[in-house]
């Protein structure tokens, strides 16, 4: 068993009271930032946006947007986790075009890939692609929150705030996306009596089935 995997596991929980007087630092950060941009997605389309909000008279609006949860405004960094609202033609012709130029492949031979992955998506109603969308967030997240207790970051994931508030506030739906996560990033406070308290998971043998 590689030891330090779970002991990251183990170290993180949903931070409750952070320290508002240690920041993360700039290198930290991009790494962090970068773990966002290597997170997998769904036929590579990448239908997100990841916001970083440092802005304090901001931060307090969304907090009242978060049913007051004072993560968000004490915490280093917010980030806020975004999809687009739909996957068009023209996002899956420029990640063809992207992926082209990164392996230095001809245009026309994904031409098959490209067709395929439009025909996956064209019948899919508004609804149903902003849910598709909406689950690549969440692939997202499992990766940030991993890389976050590797690097003794503490952070808190958030479903709790209110979506359409915060697509107003941060002038989402004119960029066509949509707010899917909030996760409030930093260190966590001596006074959080949660960092003390021991992880509660179910055991190992009722959460896994091997089937040979």
């Amino acid at each position: 068993m590689n030891t330090e995997i779970i002991n990251d596991l183990e170290w993180r929980y949903a931070t409750k009271k952070f320290d508002a007087t240690k920041k993360i630092s700039s290198r930290d950060l991009n790494t962090l930032l970068d773990v966002l941009r290597y997170t997998p997605s769904s036929y590579g389309m990448q239908p997100l946006k990841f916001l970083v909000i440092t802005n304090s008279e901001l931060r307090i609006k969304l907090q009242n947007a978060s049913f007051n949860q004072a993560q968000v405004t004490e915490a280093s960094h917010l980030i806020v986790i975004c999809a687009h609202l739909e996957t068009s033609a023209n996002h899956i012709d420029e990640m063809t075009e992207l992926m082209s130029t990164i392996r230095s492949i001809d245009i026309d031979k994904l031409k098959g890939f490209n067709n395929y992955v439009k025909s996956a998506l064209k019948d899919l109603s508004t609804q149903e692609m902003l849910l598709w969308n909406s689950k690549q967030a969440y692939i997202a997240l499992g990766m940030f929150l991993s890389a976050c207790a590797r690097l003794r970051i503490d952070s808190t994931p958030m479903e709790g705030f209110e979506p359409d508030k915060y697509d107003e506030l941060l002038g989402l739906h004119q960029q066509g996306l949509t707010a899917i996560l909030a996760c409030p990033i930093g260190y966590r406070s001596e006074e959080d009596h949660y960092s003390k308290l021991k992880k509660v998971r179910k055991p190992l043998n009722t959460l896994v089935q091997f089937i040979e």
